[in-house]
């Protein structure tokens, strides 16, 4: 197939706080020359995914390197006197995603996923774990619903259909993206705090923990079933780490450490070939 053709997504994968490695890479990625045909982002993937495709510029890069900057953990997990009471009236989650809703329609350039710039693609995964796409219709619903971590948030209905954090389906975004046409796919991860020494205390970050450790390992299991014909390239995740996935206050350091790793990635051929099994195995570690 001609070059020119073959159609190139960006898949933001899922991770918490870690999601500001997605940052630097796509400021490494747009200096590159990097422009995907589509974008296809799960959970926190979800909301970079779309913020990106409002704005697929370098200037948007960095206002979005400036939003995540001036993220806390209160702006999006406000655990609080006032949540652990909602707890009782809403057991079935213990966080309200109010405060999440307000950071999405903040910062968010489009009310409807259509109206994108560049195609988008939020996924989120049904009552049965099936991923599924959400690629019209309000672009704050489908995010929530990406990001809606069971037991932390509650589930979103959208069009019939309950749905929760894409990030728990049982296949990933990358899958996705090959299914809607991708042949060349550019996977930005957000890796995982592969050198804690010891639990993340309290009941959200260890789950955000777990989670990150899910996407990681059905990254790699997706990776290695991908058809032969699909270019996939990954950018690197961050390892050593020991930043939990529940901590906003070290954005700035993962950004630029992300932005140096992928650089060096690119200049090593990153873009330029599959991914080989050295980086599959770095990833893995």
């Amino acid at each position: 197939m001609n070059e020119a053709t073959r159609k190139t997504a960006f898949v933001f994968a899922g991770g918490g706080s870690l999601g500001a490695v997605q940052v630097g890479m796509l400021r490494t990625l747009l200096a590159a020359g990097e422009r995907p045909d589509f974008v296809v982002g799960a959970s926190v993937g979800a909301l970079n995914a779309a913020y990106f495709a409002g704005a697929p510029t370098r200037e948007g890069v960095k206002k979005l390197e400036q939003i995540w900057c001036g993220l806390r953990r209160v702006d999006v997990f406000p655990i609080t006197w006032a949540s652990a009471f909602g707890l009782l009236r809403h057991p079935d989650n213990i966080i309200d995603p109010s405060r999440l809703r307000r950071v999405i329609e903040t910062h968010l350039a489009f009310s409807r996923i259509e109206d994108a710039k560049i195609p988008l693609h939020v996924v989120a995964t049904d009552l049965q774990g099936l991923a599924v796409a959400l690629s019209h219709g309000l672009a704050v619903e489908a995010i929530l619903a990406s990001a809606a971590i069971p037991g932390i948030f509650p589930p979103v209905e959208i069009d019939g259909q309950i749905l929760m954090d894409g990030a728990v389906a049982a296949s990933t975004s990358i899958r996705m993206a090959a299914k809607l046409g991708a042949l060349r796919i550019i996977i930005l991860p957000t890796g995982y705090a592969c050198a804690l020494k010891e639990p993340p205390r309290g009941a959200v970050a260890k789950t955000l923990h777990a989670i990150t450790l899910l996407i990681a390992w059905r990254l790699m299991n997706d990776l290695e079933h991908l058809p032969d014909w699909i270019d996939v390239h990954l950018a690197p995740a961050l390892c050593p780490l020991d930043i939990s996935p529940f901590d906003f206050s070290a954005s700035r350091y993962l950004i630029e450490r992300a932005a140096e790793n992928t650089q060096k990635w690119v200049e090593r051929g990153g873009l330029t070939r599959r991914a080989l099994a050295s980086e599959l195995a770095a990833h893995r570690h």
